[in-house]
């Protein structure tokens, strides 16, 4: 412990002064790791999002999805003997539905 030091309980002060060059390269560089790691992370998300994108959507149909649309266009679309004692019958949505205004136009007309 020198005589300097003594007097102070072992307690100093610098010697030289802050290197604000040092400073300033260390502040640049933790900047621009940030900055690059910020692009960086974008483009991992970006790519990462359209591979989901790729995955969910624009996979090829399954047979077993396909075959199901199949069947319900073929009961949305068909003609169907249901219960013939009672007289119930499938018929297409469309038909249904155009039969069904075709009567309410016709009741329409008769009230008036």
């Amino acid at each position: 412990m020198s005589e300097e030091t003594a007097g102070h309980g072992g307690v100093d002060y610098e010697r030289q002064d802050v290197n604000p060059k040092k400073i300033l390269i260390v502040t640049f560089s933790l900047v621009a790791f940030i900055v690059v790691m910020i692009i960086f992370l974008s483009e991992v998300f970006t790519f990462e999002k359209e591979q989901q994108i790729r995955n969910v959507v624009l996979k090829p149909e399954s047979a077993q999805i396909r075959d199901m649309r199949a069947a319900d266009i073929q009961v949305l679309t068909g003609y169907k003997i249901i219960d013939p004692g009672k007289g119930v019958y499938q018929i297409p949505v469309e038909r249904a539905m155009k039969l069904m205004v075709d009567e309410a136009y016709l009741e329409a007309q008769s009230k008036k």
